[in-house]
């Protein structure tokens, strides 16, 4: 289960930080149904991502039983590398200038006007559409199924403690993955509105300033990992 849980732990800590769903939630919070709304965001936050994980571990596992030599997850991670380096270099490109201020999308000014189901559909569409979060998170969901599966195979475990360690390492991922949005949500619960309020939203100024950067270094870095993985898998 180590090396399950060691194979996935940048790529979950790639989409804890992801700037985002972090911002978002913090503008939730800071609306009028911020109490209800908050908690409704990070919930469908975690159902999406739980859902992509699982999907992710279980098409693995498939494919490992199914090939002699299992080469998919060094091919998933060669494409995966590749549209991070895209991402990256999107990010880089479209950063803001000095002097120029980016406008916040749409969506994103009308947050105070969402209900507890539109908070929780806005999380499962930031899971299944933005580049941050889907790719890490199908990338470290690979290795999991792809070392759990190699692990068992050369301890010569049964099939069961196998599954036991993908669940267990699968759960902690979604667990890291989820930090963006439950370590604000506990904030705003522990410190109360007003005090609450104030640290997060240096939280929110800090990670606005930064987000070029994070949104460029973090995926490029990425990238690097798993093309690295891909090249030894391959050869």
């Amino acid at each position: 289960m180590g090396e399950a849980v060691g194979s996935m732990l940048a790529s979950a800590v790639a989409v804890a930080i992801s700037p985002l769903p972090l911002i978002t939630v913090i503008l939730i919070l800071a609306t009028p149904r911020g109490r209800t709304n908050g908690p409704a965001f990070a919930a469908g936050w975690v159902l999406g991502l739980a859902a992509l994980v699982s999907v992710t571990v279980a098409a693995g596992t498939a494919l490992n039983r199914a090939q002699t030599v299992p080469t998919w997850s060094a091919w998933l991670k060669l494409a995966l590398g590749g549209l991070l380096l895209l991402s990256a270099a999107r990010q880089w490109h479209d950063r803001p200038r000095a002097g120029h201020v980016t406008a916040p999308p749409t969506w994103l000014r009308t947050v105070d006007r969402y209900s507890a189901a539109k908070s929780a559909r806005l999380a499962l569409t930031l899971v299944a559409i933005s580049p941050a979060t889907l790719l890490p998170a199908v990338g470290g969901a690979a290795s999991i199924a792809a070392t759990a599966t190699t692990t068992t195979g050369a301890t010569g475990a049964g099939a069961g403690a196998g599954t036991g360690a993908e669940a267990v390492a699968a759960a902690l991922m979604v667990a890291i993955c989820s930090l963006c949005t439950l370590l604000p949500l506990a904030v705003h619960r522990r410190a109360g509105p007003r005090r609450g309020a104030r640290v997060l939203g240096e939280w929110r100024a800090w990670t606005a300033t930064h987000q070029a950067a994070i949104l460029t270094t973090v995926p490029a870095v990425l990238a690097a990992g798993y093309l690295g993985d891909a090249i030894s898998g391959l050869t």
